[in-house]
């Protein structure tokens, strides 16, 4: 029977069987709790679910004044849908035009650098170098924008909505919640007992 030598062997000799090596912070350790994700704290009940973030954040503020202690509850979007909004069409010069603004903002900054240093004319070198960056940034956005071959010719804006706001509070903390808001007269498509 022959033993295994060299590096590896001398690891896991020197490691008594870990699977992995100390890093530099220290032994590694399995993760604490069921393996499932962060530990998620004490177990919630939803109060009210609402068709839109105001009506939700309108509860939680309602709450607030009357002294209930909010940093038990969470607003919880669910049925996300991610919408991109199309902003408009985007041109080899629309691209220039913003690659410039960009540039320009750039070339401001390293041209307010060199200005505090500057002995002579310091607002000479700040103009310098904003209309440097405005060009390259120029020539730097026209070139990208060339190299996607007309893949994507709009610009957009994407954003997270929720189709339904949840008002969620820690378990032992649900009734007195429910007390508050069946003070007020706010409708909630769904309110959960329990």
């Amino acid at each position: 029977m022959t033993s295994a030598s060299g590096p590896a062997a001398a690891w896991r000799s020197a490691n008594q069987g870990d699977l992995l090596p100390s890093g530099p912070a220290g032994r590694l350790s399995a993760p604490a709790g069921d393996g499932h994700g962060p530990e998620t704290g004490p177990p919630t009940v939803t109060i009210g679910s609402y068709p839109d973030y105001p009506s939700a954040q309108r509860v939680v503020d309602y709450l607030a004044d009357n002294r209930f202690p909010v940093e038990n509850t969470a607003i919880v979007g669910t049925n996300l849908t991610l919408v991109e909004t199309v902003l408009g069409r985007m041109t080899t010069g629309r691209a220039a035009l913003l690659g410039a603004g960009t540039g320009a903002w750039f070339g401001l900054f390293i041209g307010l650098l060199f200005g505090i240093f500057t002995v002579g004319n310091w607002l000479a070198v700040i103009l310098v170098g904003l209309v440097i960056g405005a060009i390259w940034g120029a020539v730097f956005g026209a070139v990208a924008h060339a190299m996607t071959g007309g893949q994507r010719d709009f610009t957009s804006a994407s954003s997270l909505r929720a189709g339904q706001y949840a008002v969620t509070v820690d378990a032992q903390l649900a009734d007195p919640a429910r007390q508050l808001l069946g003070r007020v007269n706010m409708p909630s498509s769904a309110t959960n007992a329990g």
